[in-house]
């Protein structure tokens, strides 16, 4: 196996972790409106994931970055065809983030209130454009000869591409429900897993015609099997959570993420970014790739940095894996 092909694998990788650990995150952010009746309720979904978020995104950079260092034309090709959503996903993020920071900051209803709708809203539009983005790139986009996006920003929102979108929302939020139901108690963990129970059923239905048009127009037998990997994963996740099993099921609703989001990579290989105007103009692992003594120098690196943020973020987990609930707020 070629360098190049380690590092296609190792920033798929990186985008699965993406959305596993960040798929909860924006799910919360959604059910803040969905679940939570109240300030109080509101606060306890937020410390759920309070001291893991901000370390979630670090995938996300990583991603992004390996992207940018390993494959230096799928980066400029894909970012500068989608400047306008991935520039909406970054402001989503960054005001995600404040609105995490300072809506305690004040007393006032107001001021907490306003705060809460920007969660709301910016956990809910990324949720929908990852998977719109995603959606295009394992499609194909407008590519011409040299490389270069020659689309309009309405080629980017065919009907599969927001069926993408549709799919990581409902499984974001269905992953977020369980996620709920795992970390809180009382009163709140019943309803979160009332409505994980409808939310599995709506993401199943979704995510099933979303794989099986996959399969159908470029899918293969290694793309066949993560599809019944992901679809039979998701259906263990809704008994699990009918039966009570929060753990198990917010395992199989990881499961579910790694095997979909990994049969998208597997129809992807070896392009990187397909055209839709001309196979011969696909950015695949080679052409769009940065020189060999640069990826070496990157996998080293990898190796080195890879292990110590699994250990950190893993001792986070473990260290806030207690539930809370209603009772342990003192004031919304």
């Amino acid at each position: 196996m070629e360098l190049h092909d380690v590092w296609f694998v190792l920033i798929a990788v990186l985008w699965i972790g993406y959305f596993f650990l960040e798929g909860f995150d924006f799910g919360i952010g959604v059910l803040t409106k969905l679940l939570a009746r109240d300030r109080k309720e509101r606060r306890v979904l937020i410390n759920t994931i309070g001291p893991v978020w901000d370390g979630n995104e670090v995938w996300l950079l990583s991603a992004v970055g390996g992207t940018f260092a390993a494959f230096p034309d799928w980066y400029a090709t894909l970012f500068s065809g989608f400047y306008l959503p991935t520039l909406l996903i970054l402001i989503c993020l960054i005001l995600r983030g404040v609105a995490f920071e300072y809506r305690a900051k004040r007393a006032e209803e107001k001021w907490q209130r306003n705060w809460e709708h920007t969660i709301f809203w910016t956990s809910l539009i990324p949720a929908v454009l990852w998977g719109v983005v995603f959606g295009n790139i394992v499609h194909g986009m407008k590519i011409d000869a040299h490389k270069e996006f020659v689309g309009n920003l309405g080629d980017l929102f065919s009907p599969y591409a927001i069926l993408g979108g549709l799919v990581t929302l409902t499984l974001f939020t269905f992953h977020g429900a369980v996620f709920a139901a795992l970390k809180t108690v009382g009163d709140i963990r019943d309803r979160a897993r009332r409505l994980a129970l409808v939310l599995g059923a709506v993401t199943a239905v979704v995510t099933l015609g979303f794989l099986l048009w996959t399969q159908a127009d470029i899918g293969d037998g290694k793309s066949l099997v993560a599809m019944i990997v992901a679809m039979a994963a998701l259906v263990v996740a809704i008994g699990a959570i009918a039966a009570g099993r929060e753990g198990w099921s917010f395992a199989f609703s990881g499961v579910t993420i790694v095997a979909a989001v990994s049969m998208l990579f597997l129809t992807l290989f070896p392009n990187v970014l397909p055209s839709s105007l001309n196979e011969t103009w696909s950015l695949t692992v080679t052409n769009a790739s940065s020189s060999p003594y640069t990826l070496k120098i990157m996998t080293w690196c990898a190796g080195i940095a890879t292990p110590v943020v699994l250990l950190y973020q893993g001792w986070t987990y473990w260290v806030f894996r207690k539930r809370i609930g209603t009772q342990h707020i003192a004031g919304a």
